[in-house]
């Protein structure tokens, strides 16, 4: 073998030692801090489902199965949250609901009065719209604001800036209609899934 092509053999040897390296470290970085991750993310999916169902002060993770609504304290699969109040009264479900965006994937909880059949609350808990403007679906308090007393009969509408007249009705935001547009959507296409499932004395306790 030449020094030449001991010399590329050497920096092959090197870079491969290096990149197998930083990998392992990527990967045990990863595991170290995955169990906070997690944990934050619980922390802030619990604070986000008080905030969009009023009242609130017990939760409790439900899945569908079997035809039914059934407590699910744990799983990967769909699911909502049953909230009630320090009573034990049921005063509404957070449902989480994800759909593209005009940049990625929005991920959103909101929640649900099964007895008046209306949003009680929005959150963005996930986006990676673009700053400045689409971003304000999570930054523009009005249009945040505007979901706090939704109807969802027939279904939610939205319509341009100041044209507002009915409960069902979400203004635009100016320059985001595109990311506006993705929360109804995304809102009206989670209904349709979760709303036939919840049981039918959802005024009561689950």
């Amino acid at each position: 073998m030449s020094r030449g092509e001991a010399s590329v053999a050497s920096m092959i040897i090197t870079l491969g030692v290096a990149g197998l390296v930083s990998g392992l470290a990527i990967v045990g970085i990863y595991e170290i801090t995955l169990p906070t991750i997690t944990a934050n993310k619980a922390r802030e999916l619990r604070e986000a489902v008080f905030k969009v169902v009023p009242g609130s002060a017990t939760l409790e993770r439900m899945a569908f199965a079997d035809g039914a609504l059934v407590v699910q304290p744990e799983g990967d699969g769909e699911a909502i949250f049953a909230a009630s109040d320090e009573s034990g009264r049921l005063v509404g479900y957070a449902i989480p609901a994800a759909g593209p965006g005009f940049q990625d994937t929005i991920s959103i909880l909101y929640g649900f009065d099964p007895v008046r059949q209306r949003v009680t609350g929005m959150r963005v808990l996930d986006s990676r719209e673009t700053p400045g403007l689409g971003d304000k679906i999570i930054k523009d308090l009005d249009f945040v604001g505007e979901f706090d007393h939704l109807a969802v009969d027939p279904e939610i509408v939205l319509v341009p800036n100041g044209k507002s007249t009915e409960d069902h009705h979400v203004e635009s935001i100016t320059g985001a209609t595109i990311s506006s547009r993705a929360i109804v959507r995304i809102i009206n296409e989670s209904d349709q899934t979760w709303l036939p499932r919840l049981p039918e004395n959802a005024g009561g306790t689950p």
